[in-house]
């Protein structure tokens, strides 16, 4: 009996103990690295082949935008898109303070206005000065992109010096003609014909 007992004690001791410390992480190589510098990072970046889009947002004073680069789809059920917006923008603070953006993909013809939105010394009313501007769900779309989508704010999040922006689509159209395209620090075109797609 006093055996019973003396192991069923055992046992409970044994239940109740803390267990052994686990072996503490071991740090990963890569981490420790310093890695590549910006410089070329940005040179391995200007590689990468992307349509130029300008987003906008409505701002307390009027619409606000600017050209952006890094978009992309990042699902259809739900629709949502994906932009990378650089930190300290007002249009980035607009994005998060009203909770909707218009993302416009722009046609090969549409450098210059790429231009003017890309500007750091352009003001909000002279990237808007001479373009046919409508409000959709409360948000500056522009005429005669290649095609736009309003989207609602999902999530903000920033990492490094961008924030990534998840949007829900909420309206969109598409049009026909060819992409404005960035590569290498420059605009480029497609060279192959484009069917025209209305919808």
């Amino acid at each position: 009996m006093s055996a019973r007992l003396r192991l069923v004690t055992d046992r409970a001791a044994v239940a109740g103990a803390r267990p052994p410390a686990a072996d503490p992480p071991r740090a990963e190589p890569l981490h420790e690295e310093p890695g590549p510098g910006a410089a070329r990072c940005l040179g391995m970046y200007a590689k990468l082949a992307a349509g130029v889009t300008v987003v906008t947002a409505r701002g307390e004073d009027g619409p606000l935008g600017m050209t952006v680069s890094a978009v992309t789809s990042l699902s259809a059920r739900p629709p949502l898109l994906l932009a990378c917006l650089r930190d300290g923008s007002r249009t980035l603070a607009a994005v998060r303070a009203r909770r909707a953006f218009a993302v416009h993909l722009l046609r090969e013809e549409q450098q210059e206005l790429a231009g003017r939105f890309a500007s750091p010394t352009t003001t909000a009313a002279e990237r808007f000065a001479g373009t046919d501007t409508r409000q959709v769900l409360g948000v500056p779309v522009l005429a005669g992109a290649l095609a736009w989508s309003v989207c609602l704010t999902e999530d903000v999040r920033r990492y490094g010096d961008h924030h990534l922006v998840v949007g829900r689509v909420a309206a969109v159209h598409v049009g026909g003609g060819r992409p404005l395209l960035w590569h290498d620090r420059r605009f480029g075109v497609l060279t192959e014909p484009v069917p025209d797609a209305a919808g």
